[in-house]
């Protein structure tokens, strides 16, 4: 079974840069396609930013031209570069199937963005 295991949230202030990070478990992790999903206090969790097969990715357009996902499969890793972040990105942040059956959720990771 696949474990996904999120990090590299933390606090800072607008306009500022993180990169999270999503290590996975399993042989077969490589074949799923990965997305980053976010959820914010009182909201439901959202799809923010994904791989949508053939190397493509696909972004919220609250987050396109801010937010870059890609993974390094050999690490079993997915990554998810937030630049230009804003207080409405305070969130946590998880990563999991972007299609298909969903895998056991990780801790997530939060990150909160200060203005």
């Amino acid at each position: 079974q696949v474990q996904l295991v999120e990090s590299g949230g933390g606090l800072v202030q607008a306009g500022g840069s993180l990169t999270l990070s999503c290590e996975a478990s399993g042989s077969i992790f490589s074949i799923y396609v990965m997305g980053w999903y976010r959820q914010a206090p009182g909201k439901e969790r959202e799809l923010v930013a994904s791989f949508v097969g053939g190397g493509r990715t696909n972004y919220q357009d609250f987050v396109k031209g801010r937010f870059t996902i890609s993974r390094d499969t050999a690490k079993k890793t997915v990554y998810l570069q937030m630049n230009n972040l804003k207080p409405e990105d305070t969130a946590i942040y998880y990563c999991n199937r972007a299609s298909g059956p969903l895998l056991s959720w990780g801790q997530g990771t939060q990150v909160t963005v200060s203005s």
